[in-house]
């Protein structure tokens, strides 16, 4: 017996389940995309969708979109994420559904599934008209409201984008009407078509969607599009006759047979005419017959045996179709004359028998209303009756003649009156030619003759000399040699053409008040036949000096008439001055940081010719000093900031450099000159303040400091002149004058002391008077000017004063007189130039001198009273 052993291996092995997308329903935003509806206007690069989905056994799991072969890609996805992005731009009309497989993968398992992907509409599409371009024959008896036409439009769009509605542009100018919904188009109620009036309409037709919503707004889409309606004529309309009233005429002289007038009518049909047919209807009488095609009216017998002078005829024109039938006719009269023969048209004579041509010579101007006796004008119209009646009149420039008569019946005297003396100007018109018109007026052939009037004019003197300008305008350069021509002074042609009457020319100077001026005018001339405004031979024009030259020239004739014009000559400058420095070699001294300046005057007058240009020629070093190309200020370069800096560059150590400056004008050509310019350059002064700055400045022009010390101290002169003078002043109108003398303060007032002058009417009394008294000595009882009142003997005085009193004056004078006031005396000489000054009259001198005696009385007793009281 056999026994066999057996061993199991147990192996465990686990599944792998496949991963899945989640079934979230057809509304959702995530899962497996089934039944996703996207609008077709969603912008590209919007996130539609996440895919979305698990691994049972929590693996991370991956997305992927596929298309099949062929189909266009419109979908990305995130691997990781499943985020879904629209990349390629929808369009429902093109595609509705879109299929998309879509997988998730764990790695190892890969799940996928075919989804398909509703594209929604939106309002994207605008109709469009099918079948274009609409053109339509309608007939013009169509009746009024009618169907016509229908126009049909599509759009592609479902729902209310893809409804359509029909309407009319200008709705009230149109004579058609459409309807809104099928498109037909009709003629309006009430409204017919003519062929006659309006072969073609023209109907703007507009179809419009109803609306929906694009990119998030509601969108309306139209459409236009033009129907042509062409109106198609139909017999509706009769003949119309051309060119009525018809006139015909029969003369004596006219063979039987021969055509008198033509009458014409036309289908008013115009679209499809039928032809037309004439016949006589009545008043023919047997003398005559029409064309039946064209309409031709003839007479059949000969004129004499026509027994009435005007017939009536009756025309009827009426319509054949090609059937043969009449459709419509029409009426016309036609009225035909039997006239005499009119064969002599009217004629012009003059003395020596028929003529066509008179010619007469006048003087201009002649009176208005006066008769051309010299024209012998006679005219004849050798027919009879109303073949002789004819109308003159003259053509030629109008309202300067006129004729007499104006009618006439078979011959007349002809005259020609003057009607407008003006007009008849020799200036104007050398030679009047006019036509002389002799027509018929009521025969048909309206015969007519015509003679030539020619008037030749004499000249008058009737006109003023006009310049051919109110004002001339002329430019000479200054440099111009003596007798050159500046401008040529015209008169308007009109009257040069009668220049048997002398002109001259004058030049006339007016309104110049300035003898210079004058004088300086008469640097011109004008030549008196040619009127030539030329400078004298030994005139020299300088525009410096003067540049504007205005005068007056003057036209006279023979006979006095002159006019005036103004004439206006500039002197043009021409550069004919250098610049000049107002010293070749000059001292300027500069402190560093500060510019010096040079300065040149051209004395041209005129830029650019006195512009004047600065520039460095030479210097020692070159490297130093810049200057001002405009103004001349010269200063140091930028690096120079101190003198150690100028030692540096230079052993020279006084520093001062002679520059050489150049100034040169614009003109052309150019003048230029040159200067030394010597500077002291020094560093600024420690003490900066005006002075020093003005002095540091005028260092150079010592004359300048002079005048202005000079001035401030006139200045300061004045100043006290003008204090004095209001102190005097205010002194004068007051009684009280300031000491000059030693004054001590009052002890006790003293009555008898105070002296009240009315008569000098003060009117501010000092109180401070009051207060003083001087302290006389023996030389208070004389003033300064000697004229003492009372002669008494010196009294030593009780102290000294400095400065010494003036001497005594000798007592040989006359005695003089005056007021003792607190601080001195008042003359009585002053007062005069006073009252002077006041202008009084003499009375009041008078009462004056009768004050001024008084008062000497009074003083007198008063300065005795006074010299006692002080004596011990």
């Amino acid at each position: 017996m056999l026994f066999f052993g057996f061993s199991f291996v147990l192996i465990a092995v686990q599944a792998n389940y496949a991963p899945y997308f989640f079934d979230n329903g057809a509304r959702s935003t995530n899962g497996n995309m089934a039944l996703l509806s996207l609008s077709e206007d969603t912008p590209v690069g919007t996130h539609v969708y996440t895919l979305n989905g698990t691994d049972p056994e929590g693996d991370p799991v991956t997305y992927g979109l596929t298309y099949e072969a062929g189909s266009r890609r419109y979908f990305s996805v995130d691997r990781n994420l499943g985020n879904v992005t629209l990349i390629e731009e929808l369009d429902r009309e093109k595609e509705d559904e879109i299929e998309v497989i879509v997988s998730i993968s764990d790695g190892l398992s890969t799940v996928s599934e075919k989804v398909r992907i509703l594209v929604t509409d939106a309002n994207d599409e605008s109709p469009e008209f099918i079948n274009t371009p609409y053109i339509v024959q309608v007939p013009e008896n169509t009746p009024s409201g009618s169907s016509i036409f229908k126009i049909e439009a599509v759009d592609r769009d479902t729902g209310s984008g893809g409804s359509i509605t029909y309407f009319l542009q200008n709705i009230h100018a149109n004579k058609f009407t459409i309807d809104r919904h099928s498109g037909v188009l009709r003629i309006k109620t009430g409204v017919t078509l003519d062929y006659e009036k309006s072969r073609t309409h023209f109907v703007v037709v507009v179809a419009k969607d109803g609306g929906g919503k694009l990119r998030g707004d509601n969108k309306v889409f139209s459409a236009t599009t033009t129907v042509t309606v062409n109106v198609e004529d139909v017999q509706d309309t009769p003949p119309m006759f051309i060119g009525t009233p018809y006139y015909g005429y029969v003369y004596e002289d006219t063979l039987a047979g021969s055509e008198v007038l033509t009458v014409v009518a036309l289908d008013g049909d115009r679209g499809k005419p039928n032809s037309i047919h004439y016949c006589l209807v009545n008043g023919d009488e047997g003398s005559f017959e029409i064309s039946n095609t064209t309409g031709a009216i003839s007479v059949i017998k000969s004129p004499n045996q026509l027994k009435k002078e005007v017939y009536e005829l009756k025309v009827q024109a009426s319509e054949v179709s090609p059937e043969g039938d009449v459709s419509a006719y029409a009426f016309a009269m036609v009225t035909i004359r039997v006239v005499d023969l009119n064969n002599h048209p009217p004629t012009f004579y003059g003395e020596n028998g028929p003529q066509n041509r008179f010619e007469l010579t006048m003087y201009e101007h002649p009176p208005e209303g006066e008769i051309l006796r010299g024209l012998k004008i006679t005219v004849n119209d050798s027919d009879q009756g109303a073949n002789a009646k004819f109308n003159l009149r003259l053509v030629g420039p109008g309202g300067i003649f006129r004729v007499v008569p104006q009618t006439v019946l078979n011959e007349a005297q002809v005259t020609i009156i003057v009607e407008n003396s003006a007009a008849i100007d020799y200036e104007k018109f050398k030679v009047l030619t006019f036509k002389l018109l002799a027509i018929e007026v009521n025969t048909p052939e309206r015969f007519s003759s015509t003679a030539d009037v020619v008037i030749r004019l004499l000249d008058t003197n009737d006109n003023v000399p006009k310049f051919s300008s109110d004002y001339y305008i002329a430019r000479i350069p200054e440099n111009s040699p003596g007798g050159s021509n500046v401008v040529a002074i015209t008169v308007k042609p009109t009257f040069a053409a009668g220049y048997k009457h002398m002109l001259g020319y004058q030049k006339k100077i007016i309104n110049k008040p300035q003898n210079l001026s004058v004088l300086l005018l008469f640097r011109f001339l004008i030549h008196p036949s040619t009127g030539i405004i030329y400078t004298q031979p030994w005139a020299v024009l300088d525009a410096e000096v003067n540049s504007k030259y205005n005068f007056y020239v003057k036209a006279e004739d023979t006979d006095g008439k002159y006019s005036l014009a103004e004439v206006f000559i500039t002197v043009l400058d021409v550069n004919d001055h250098s610049p000049e420095f107002n010293e070749n070699i000059q001292e300027k001294t500069m402190i560093i940081g500060s510019p010096v300046k040079i300065e040149a005057i051209d004395q041209d007058a005129e830029e650019p010719n006195n512009i004047v240009d600065y520039s460095i020629m030479q210097a020692d070093p070159a490297n130093v000093f810049d200057i001002d190309q405009s103004t001349g200020e010269i200063k140091l370069k930028s690096y120079i900031r101190s003198l150690d800096i100028i030692h540096n560059i230079t052993k020279n150590k006084d520093c001062i450099w002679s520059v050489v400056v150049q100034a040169k004008d614009r003109g052309s050509p150019s003048f230029s000159t040159t200067a030394v310019l010597k500077i002291d350059i020094t560093e600024e002064t420690l003490h900066k303040g005006p002075m020093a700055a003005f002095l540091m400045q005028t260092k150079d022009n010592p004359m300048k400091a002079l005048g202005v010390l000079a001035g401030v101290m006139g200045i300061m002169v004045l100043i006290t002149i003008m204090i004095s003078t209001a102190m005097f002043w205010r002194n004068k109108r007051s009684n009280k004058i300031m000491p000059v003398r030693r004054i001590i303060k009052k002890r006790q007032p003293q009555p008898s002391r105070t002296v009240r002058m009315e008569w000098l009417k003060f009117k501010r009394p000092s109180n401070a008077a009051e207060k003083f008294v001087v302290e006389d000595d023996a030389q208070s009882l004389q003033n300064e000017n000697s004229n003492n009142n009372v002669q008494v003997a010196p009294v030593p005085p009780a102290a000294p004063m400095p400065p010494p009193p003036p001497a005594l004056a000798s007592s040989g004078d006359a005695p003089g007189w005056r007021v003792p006031t607190v601080s001195g005396s008042l003359t009585p000489k002053f007062i005069n130039k006073q009252l002077k000054k006041r202008g009084h009259s003499s009375a009041h001198n008078a009462l004056v001198s009768e004050l001024k005696m008084r008062f000497e009385k009074r003083n007198h007793s008063l300065n005795t009273a006074s010299f006692r009281h002080r004596i011990p």
